[in-house]
């Protein structure tokens, strides 16, 4: 857990007078947000209004994608506001997540990976609501709202696929192949970056607990909500 003295800081004016090590600490994790949110739109939730296959899931596929650019711009703007150049902010310059080298061809994966990776997202973003530095607090609490709609979405498409044979096969073998790419996006065990999180206060949690926590709660909507079955981890016998 946080260190309990660890020093709320309320305003840009107080950040800028923090140890070098707290404000790169927050730049850090800024700047991973706004990179792969912007990454995720542009490869799976903008490509996937033209997969979706009614009016109503082009609808809600297009607020998801507007909703997904959003987040991107607002921590790229809180970005500048800390002293990170915007261009930093981009996929040519950080390189994004592996969760996104998954290559989108169908509906049924996209579905499957608001029901996956938007999970795995909403528990980074539980991780920051009580984070010390409160520019970035209020940021995950207004992000909070929309990525729980991202991962409902998934849920409620996933649903109605899995009502026919054909549907929950398609959808199982999502999840078979894109299941795997998700625990790393937690970080690794042991982390030093985690541990510097850790102690600043900007991050509540080790990375192999938030890990474990991610594998439950997708245990318990695909097995339990879905009648279906997550796959096993390689490291997992």
């Amino acid at each position: 857990m946080a260190e309990a003295n660890a020093s709320q800081v309320r305003t840009i004016e107080e950040f800028e007078r923090q140890p070098d090590d707290y404000k790169a600490a927050v730049r850090k994790i800024v700047r991973s947000h706004a990179v792969n949110e912007l990454y995720g739109a542009q490869v799976f939730d903008e490509p996937a209004i033209a997969l979706a296959p009614t009016p109503y899931a082009k609808w809600l596929t297009c607020r998801v994608a507007m909703e997904e650019y959003g987040h991107h711009v607002r921590f790229r703007e809180l970005g500048e506001k800390i002293g990170i150049p915007a261009n930093d902010m981009t996929p040519q310059r950080k390189k994004p997540l592996s969760i996104f080298e998954f290559p989108l061809k169908t509906w049924a994966e996209f579905c499957v990976i608001k029901l996956l990776a938007d999970l795995a997202e909403i528990l980074q973003v539980e991780d920051l609501v009580t984070c010390t530095f409160h520019p970035l607090r209020n940021l995950a609490r207004m992000t909070m709202p929309e990525e729980r709609f991202h991962a409902q979405f998934g849920r409620d498409f996933c649903h109605e696929l899995c009502k026919t044979k054909e549907g929950r096969a398609v959808v199982q073998d999502a999840i078979d192949r894109y299941f795997p790419l998700l625990p790393p996006f937690f970080g690794a065990a042991g982390s030093a970056n985690n541990a510097m999180f850790r102690r600043f206060g900007i991050k509540q949690r080790k990375n192999e607990d938030m890990c474990a926590d991610y594998v439950e709660r997708a245990r318990k909507l695909v097995e339990d909500g879905l009648g279906l079955k997550l796959p096993k981890l390689a490291d997992a016998a």
